[in-house]
């Protein structure tokens, strides 16, 4: 190595010599050992405890650990951080739920395995309680009508992929194909975001699996009623 010049060594995709990280301008005041995805979750945390609101940028620089700079650098803005925490969810804490929907042989088995892992993930230890997507932005301010209205296309997809799921049940014929399937995907939609919001008030596991038993236990009573017989 030539004299004088500072000694390099790769750290991941970047370069890292011994006075710093020579990685352009999205480095500029990020300390050498930030780590983008551990910061994302701990935001992800914040986010889902406080909602979007209640989190100002000064509690997610003290949790981050960097500079407002380098927030900035790093994620953009807080709207921007916070769709990414939101995914994050999605693809963590919330994926176990929507995913429960491709499991069980009817659209019954479905729902209610949807409910239950819904209960399970509302139950987890060590999380705030809630749902970061049901809860994270209520009643916004009309700066932050985007952050609402981002949270309610995600709520809008999970009701869809939960009509898409009873639109299957009629083809395969576990479902008539008389059932006013919007409602009932609206429905249970609408238990999900009840779960999450007794959890939030620290309702116990038991409660909670009582409700979706409960809400499961309709199930006979639309068909009847979708049917004739009643």
């Amino acid at each position: 190595m030539t004299k004088g010049r500072a000694a390099v060594k790769r750290a991941g995709s970047k370069i890292v010599s011994k006075s710093g990280p020579l990685s352009g301008k999205r480095a500029r005041g990020r300390p050498r050992e930030f780590d983008r995805e551990k910061a994302l979750e701990k935001a992800m945390q914040m986010f889902w405890a406080l909602g979007y609101e209640a989190t100002s940028m000064a509690d997610l620089r003290a949790a981050l650990g960097i500079t407002q700079a380098s927030l900035y650098a790093a994620f953009g803005s807080k709207e921007q951080l916070f769709r990414e925490a939101v995914d994050l969810y999605r693809r963590t804490a919330n994926s176990s739920t929507v995913r429960a929907l491709e499991t069980g042989r009817t659209a019954r088995e479905a729902v209610q395995t949807m409910l239950l892992a819904a209960v399970d993930a509302l139950s987890a230890p060590g999380t705030p309680g809630g749902c970061l997507i049901v809860l994270g932005a209520t009643n916004c301010a009309p700066e932050n009508r985007a952050v609402q209205d981002y949270l309610l296309s995600v709520r809008r997809q999970i009701c869809g992929a939960i009509l898409a799921r009873l639109r299957k049940g009629q083809r395969e014929g576990d479902l008539p194909k008389a059932a006013p399937i919007s409602a009932l995907a609206s429905y249970y939609a609408t238990v999900l975001h009840g779960l999450a919001l007794q959890s939030r008030d620290r309702v116990p596991r038991k409660a909670l699996t009582h409700i979706a038993q409960i809400a499961m236990a309709s199930w006979p009573q639309f068909s009847g009623v979708i049917r004739g017989e009643r």
